[in-house]
Formats: structure tokens, C-alpha cells, sequence
């Protein structure tokens, strides 16, 4: 199983194409000053030099569709075709309270990270924006949501609300969420990996540098 994991931002996309037979990176890039003068792509195969490709890209569609014909190029891809992508991964920014979990994408997922566009005002239309693109390329491959904030769901009232009139929790949403969820998973699984404990049984303190 072949998985391409996007991290689309306003301007730019980030992109892994990943064997999850032995969880090596096939291929990895970048779409830079999408919607800008001087777009380029950097497109990575492998253990190979980095190709960089110049070329306008007005919207994130034609930056999708750059990575896509880089992917299954005959001299610089990995594939032979977009069937030998099984799934494509999205990193979401921001899902509220409504996704404690990764999520297969739909129609009411979409709406549900346009409810939190006013939480991640950068972020959340970004992503929407990638994953439309992907959706019109590859209609009839899955798209999975990967939500920063869902790790941190497990925070109990007291920790998440602020010492603030509860009102604006109510209104406005405001509350701890917590952000990079993705890194901080990886990084306590990792963890109790190396321990040779079960993660269960650990209480770490995990530190998101960047």
C-alpha cells in the first residue's frame, strides 16, 4: 500500500509518497509560491537529487497535478500510475471538538473543518483547498483528515477552558485545543518504543520543537 500524505498551505504544499509495507519514503517535495509569481516545484525521488521544476501554478489543482505527473514521470517517478495510490492523508490544522480521531473524508468532514475555518483562519481553508484538489484528480481514491488538535481531545474540562467568563467558551469557542497533535503521537509512541515500556503505562512529557 502506497500512501500520499499532503501538508497544503496557502502558498505552498508539502508531499510524501509512502511504501507502508516498510514505512520508507519513496518520494517527497514541495510546491512553493503557489498562486505567485516564481512557483516552482522541488520534486525529491528516493535517495536521488532533487529535481526543481519551474512552472506557474495559479491554484493548488495545477500544483497537485505538477506532483501527480512527478510521481509518474518515466525518467524522475516512483509509480507507474495514480492507481498505485491506495490513500491520501491530509494534515488539518484544526477540528474543534468534532474529531478526536483521523477521519475518512466526506462531505460533512468538509463542513466540519469549514465550521472551524474562524479557529485557524491561516490554516483550515489551506487544507480544504488541498484536499478539493486532490478530490477532483483522484475522485475514487479515499481521503483521510489528520487533525493537529484531535490528539489533545482527551484534555478534561478543567485543563482546556481559561479562567475567563465561561460565556466566551460557550460563544466563542475559546479554549485550549492544542496544536502539532501529529508530532506530539509520534514522538510519545517513539518514546515508550525506545523504553521498551507500554505506552500505558508511561507519563511523558513531550516537547514540539520548531
Amino acid at each position: 500500500m502506497k500512501i500520499l500524505v499532503i501538508n497544503c498551505g496557502s502558498s505552498s504544499l508539502k508531499y510524501q509518497l509512502i511504501d507502508m509495507t516498510d514505512e520508507s519514503v519513496l518520494a517527497k517535495g514541495l510546491c512553493e509560491r503557489i498562486g505567485i509569481e516564481g512557483s516552482q516545484l522541488k520534486h525529491t525521488p528516493g535517495d536521488e537529487a532533487t529535481l526543481i521544476v519551474e512552472n506557474p501554478m495559479p491554484n493548488h489543482t495545477v500544483a497537485v497535478k505538477m506532483v501527480i505527473d512527478a510521481l509518474t514521470d518515466e525518467n524522475h517517478g516512483v509509480i507507474k500510475n495514480m492507481d498505485e495510490i491506495s490513500a491520501v492523508g491530509h494534515r488539518v490544522v484544526h477540528g474543534g471538538e468534532k474529531f478526536s480521531s483521523s477521519v475518512i473524508i466526506n462531505d460533512n468532514v468538509k463542513q466540519a473543518i469549514e465550521d472551524c475555518v474562524e479557529l485557524a483562519p491561516l490554516h483550515n481553508p489551506a487544507n480544504l483547498i488541498g484536499i478539493r484538489a486532490c478530490e477532483e484528480l483522484m475522485p475514487n481514491t479515499p481521503m483521510v483528515g489528520v487533525f493537529d488538535t484531535a490528539f489533545h481531545q482527551t484534555m478534561p474540562e478543567k485543563a482546556y477552558l481559561y479562567a475567563i467568563p465561561y460565556e466566551m467558551y460557550k460563544k466563542h469557542k475559546v479554549r485550549k485545543y492544542g496544536f502539532h497533535g501529529t508530532s506530539h503521537k509520534y514522538v510519545a509512541q517513539r518514546a515508550a518504543e525506545m523504553l521498551g515500556r507500554p505506552i500505558e503505562d508511561l507519563k511523558i512529557v513531550v516537547c514540539h520543537l520548531g
